[in-house]
């Protein structure tokens, strides 16, 4: 027998006892995630409990009973409080009762949008209550999407780059010191408001989205008939996009579109760049910053990504003096002592240095080995270590040069630092976009000195993070490489020619016999040489890939 139908008055579910908490740990979350850090996990852990509790909390302290709360982050809560207290907000962060005040004076309007009037605020949001900011780069794709979606001669989709075009047209003034990677769209993208498809990508806004940005537009005073106009529209007529819109959308997917930056004689300084790992350690570390200071170098010492020492081109009279313009000269200089040399052959670190050097977009690189100690002392043969710098020079194409000791090679940064502060000397030097000089990007102004062509730091650097976001044909690489005998120019010959594994494993399924798939990877070209891949190697890993058992 059916279970009888219990009918009533249902309880209404209460809203989120601690919206300011919830929304302070968000922000805080999403801003270690645009920089990279660690701390992000801390904040989604903290969120995810503190989403779990059903009481509302008077203070950051009392938040120290839940998991993941720890006396740092309650200091930071209570923190955040007080200043929210000192700006007019209210001195709790919910009411007691944890329920909705349906006066727009009540508490419970701190999980509103502060940015909006309270006319304005919706009485129901669509997407499980999200409602995007003001002056927000989310607002502004939605709006983005939303007037495409309109446009009866549009696709319904925008691309990246068409996106950027869009909000960059609508804030021309983006102040290059406010990117931030990947914020805005990466959020719309996991609360399912926008859809993400095909290669290269395009985002269309789902039903969930659609119906999001028309509630946006309406909130603006937008009808669907000049939401839908286009780019061409006036301005007045247009949705405010918000100037760092642009920014955010995704630096790192190849940056935003900026103005490029120009330097004419006498308006930069040549400046050498420290990795702060040369600075801190072991060792006579720290005696090299004091003989660069001894032979008056100027310098700086900051996190280097790749390499250990760079220059930069840094504007003299700058419009913000803590964030001054930088473009990287194109000479780039590893560092090695003899001891370290031995550890990074053993452990693989020499080549995979090697590879991210040759692709970090500087054309003049510089393998300074220093010698340390005896050579019979270390790990590895005279013999090894001698055919290691021989094959960095004469097939990666590096120049070697070795020194005795620190002064030495503190000497020899000087002496490159003189020669670069003459070289580039009245040059008039202009920013190009990510890649080599030698190809620049389709429809760029052509430089007429290609050595005045330059990155500027902030996109050499990021472009040089060894732990970024990576698309599958880079893990697949990173794979590859993890097996003997694959170094980096032969992992590259591989995804050229089998771009994913799924692609590799569909020509191994094609192979009418284990001979032929033994065979199929022996006569890719690789390297400068164009020298095959070999039977050895193909055999290798036609076994790692084929074989259904443990490897033997």
């Amino acid at each position: 027998m059916a279970a009888p139908v219990r009918l009533g008055r249902k309880r209404p579910l209460p809203v989120c006892p601690n919206p300011l908490f919830v929304r302070w740990l968000t922000e805080w979350r999403d801003e270690a995630t645009s920089r990279g850090r660690r701390t992000r996990f801390v904040f989604q852990k903290a969120l995810r409990s503190l989403q779990r509790y059903p009481l509302p909390l008077r203070s950051g302290k009392e938040a120290k009973i839940l998991q993941h709360f720890g006396d740092g982050l309650c200091r930071m809560l209570d923190e955040r409080l007080q200043q929210h207290r000192a700006s007019g907000g209210d001195h709790t962060p919910v009411s007691p009762s944890g329920e909705k005040s349906s006066a727009p004076e009540g508490p419970a309007a701190e999980a509103q949008d502060p940015s909006l009037p309270v006319s304005a605020q919706p009485r129901s949001r669509g997407s499980g209550g999200y409602w995007p900011a003001r002056h927000s780069g989310a607002r502004a794709v939605l709006l983005l999407l939303y007037q495409e979606h309109l446009n009866p001669s549009g696709c319904s989709f925008l691309t990246k780059e068409e996106l950027l075009q869009r909000c960059a047209q609508k804030a021309p003034r983006v102040a290059p010191a406010n990117v931030r990677p990947w914020p805005a769209l990466r959020s719309l993208l996991n609360r399912n408001l926008v859809l993400r498809a095909h290669q290269p990508a395009r985002y269309s806004l789902t039903l969930e989205g659609l119906e999001l940005a028309q509630k946006l537009a309406e909130s603006e005073g937008l009808s669907s008939l000049n939401a839908g106009t286009g780019p061409e529209e006036p301005a007045r007529e247009e949705p405010e996009v918000p100037g760092a819109a642009s920014a955010k959308l995704g630096a790192s997917e190849g940056g935003v579109q900026q103005p490029p930056l120009e330097l004419g004689p006498g308006e930069y300084r040549v400046l050498l760049c420290v990795d702060v790992s040369e600075t801190t350690g072991a060792g006579h570390r720290p005696g090299l910053l004091r003989e660069l200071q001894r032979l008056h170098v100027s310098h700086t010492v900051r996190k280097l990504h790749v390499g250990d020492f760079v220059w930069v081109a840094q504007e003299t009279r700058p419009r913000d003096p803590a964030r001054p313009s930088e473009l990287v000269l194109d000479h780039i200089v590893e560092r090695k002592r003899l001891d370290d040399l031995c550890s990074s052959i053993i452990d693989g670190r020499f080549h995979e240095q090697k590879f991210r050097l040759k692709r970090c977009g500087l054309g003049r690189r510089v393998y300074l080995v220093e010698e340390h100690g005896s050579v019979h002392n270390l790990s590895l043969p005279e013999s090894t270590l001698l055919q290691a710098v021989t094959n960095t020079q004469v097939i990666d194409g590096f120049f070697v040069k070795r020194t005795a000791d620190i002064k030495e090679s503190a000497a020899y940064l000087a002496l490159l630092t003189r020669g670069l502060q003459r070289l580039y000397q009245g040059h008039t030097l202009r920013s190009r976009p990510w890649g080599t000089p030698w190809d620049p990007e389709p429809g760029a102004r052509p430089s007429p000195n290609p050595l005045c062509s330059l990155l500027t730091f902030s996109d050499f650097n990021a472009g040089a993070i060894k732990n970024k976001v990576q698309s599958v044909r880079e893990v697949f690489a990173r794979q590859l490489m993890q097996v003997r005998g694959v170094s980096g120019e032969k992992a590259a010959a591989l995804v050229d020619r089998y771009s994913t594994p799924a692609s590799l494993l569909a020509a191994y399924d094609a192979c009418a016999t284990p001979k032929e798939q033994e065979m199929l990877l022996s006569n890719i070209k690789c390297g400068r040489l164009q020298r095959n891949l070999g039977p050895a190697l193909s055999r290798t890993l036609s076994q790692l890939y084929c074989s259904c058992g443990p490897l033997t």
